[in-house]
């Protein structure tokens, strides 16, 4: 898909990983709308990007905020082309600590930001974007980019809910391609290792070295213009469907 004049929502797009794609997506020139719960975020990478970007107030587990947001993005923009799911949690747990069992209701928060969050998200961009005429240069109508996580296939210790929550979205990436094959509509995962995100930033340098020195190559911290590349490259690759990709310099994460 040609990036360019194309409509895309990105959630959890005020920062992170998510603010590195918009800014590389509206570089392609599309026309991006970021979906995210943090309006001083959202409204400061407004005055950032300039005219092609816009946000929704969102938040990725309410089916009428989604439904509202994606409503509101076609009625203004004409159209959704592209969606990437960036909007996550990542609060670290043990199963049982010195306090007893983990609280049932906090895996469940998690698994429902990260997974039902997604899902929510991209069956109803889903639906949108089958309204979308097919061009005589390719059968595509869509094209969804999911966040999944190295925690998906080596959790760490604390990790149950945020690995159960990430493996979630790898194991759903095969299904829906096939489910949304006939529409004409693509769906991709990422799984990115250690990134220098807002996340990071508030680790002790120490503890960022310690990560780095893990990682096979090169000996850092991925960078988010790096994770936002390869989702342009993804969407502007036709034949990528059903796919989960891991940048993460091939680290192999340990126990803890």
């Amino acid at each position: 898909m040609d990036i360019n004049n194309k409509v895309a929502i990105v959630t959890g797009g005020a920062s992170g990983l998510g603010l590195a794609t918009v800014a590389h997506l509206l570089q392609k020139g599309a026309r991006v709308v970021i979906f995210d719960v943090n309006e001083e975020l959202a409204k400061k990478a407004i005055q950032e990007f300039g005219e092609n970007v816009a946000y929704q107030i969102v938040n990725v587990t309410d089916e009428n905020s989604v439904n509202k947001a994606i409503q509101q993005t076609v009625e203004k923009l004409g159209a959704l082309h592209i969606c990437v799911n960036c909007a996550g949690i990542a609060p670290p747990q043990k199963t049982v600590g010195k306090s007893g069992a983990m609280p049932l209701e906090n895996f469940k928060k998690v698994i429902d930001v990260n997974l039902i969050g997604t899902f929510n998200t991209l069956r109803l961009a889903a639906v949108a974007m089958t309204k979308n005429d097919m061009s005589t240069e390719s059968s595509e109508r869509g094209i969804i980019i999911n966040t999944a996580s190295v925690a998906a296939f080596e959790g760490q210790m604390g990790q149950a809910a945020y690995s159960a929550s990430k493996a979630g979205i790898v194991g759903m990436t095969l299904p829906i391609a096939r489910d949304l094959s006939s529409f004409g509509i693509r769906i991709n995962a990422i799984a990115p290792g250690l990134f220098r995100t807002p996340m990071a930033a508030g680790l002790d340098e120490k503890v960022i070295e310690k990560l780095e020195s893990i990682v096979e190559f090169p000996k850092r911290l991925g960078r988010p213009e790096e994770f936002a590349s390869l989702v342009a490259f993804i969407i502007e690759n036709e034949y990528i469907n059903g796919e989960v990709i891991r940048l993460d310099g091939a680290i192999r994460m340990q126990p803890r």
